[in-house]
């Protein structure tokens, strides 16, 4: 089950050809990621059993109105442990959800947590008139995890080392 379970947890290995760059050239590629044109942030984990930590902050646009009115904050965290002596980085995801109630939110009603590989895709569009005067779709919002979990890999691999996706450091 070695293989299935890979690729469940998202464990990808670099090209042959790649040579394996050291830990801190990784670790300064990896925070170097934060000044980009990604919608998260790379900092140390200082004393929380991984290396690096990249978190992803999102608030969903808010639905209803008044006392019924809901709206969702979503954290996306991406622990990453270095092992130099395997060449290999663990990545564990984490996802944090807390909808807030009322109009201005603050009532929190419902906490959601997960760890595992966590791929959340959310999609919002809103019909407006277009330049021919006809309506169409726009989209108006839009969430992906991929987008902060793809850079973080392509960058590990480009250093020629393993991602390997687990539950748990």
């Amino acid at each position: 089950m070695g293989r299935l379970w890979d690729r469940y947890m998202g464990t990808m290995r670099p090209d042959g050809d790649v040579p394996a760059a050291p830990a801190t050239e990784l670790r300064a590629a990896l925070l170097a990621l934060t000044g980009t044109d990604v919608p998260f942030g790379v900092r140390e984990a200082s004393g929380e059993g991984a290396h690096l930590v990249a978190e992803w902050r999102v608030v969903e646009p808010a639905t209803g109105s008044g006392v019924t009115r809901r709206q969702v904050e979503r954290t996306f965290k991406v622990w990453m442990r270095l092992l130099p002596e395997e060449r290999e980085v663990r990545a564990m995801d984490e996802q944090w959800a807390v909808t807030r109630a009322g109009n201005p939110p603050g009532r929190t009603v419902q906490r959601e947590h997960g760890r595992g590989p966590i791929r959340h895709v959310q999609r919002e569009w809103t019909f407006e008139k277009g330049a021919d005067g006809r309506r169409q779709k726009v989209e108006s919002f839009r969430l992906d995890t991929r987008d902060m979990k793809h850079p973080l890999r392509d960058t590990v691999l480009a250093a020629g080392w393993t991602w390997r996706g687990t539950r748990r450091l």
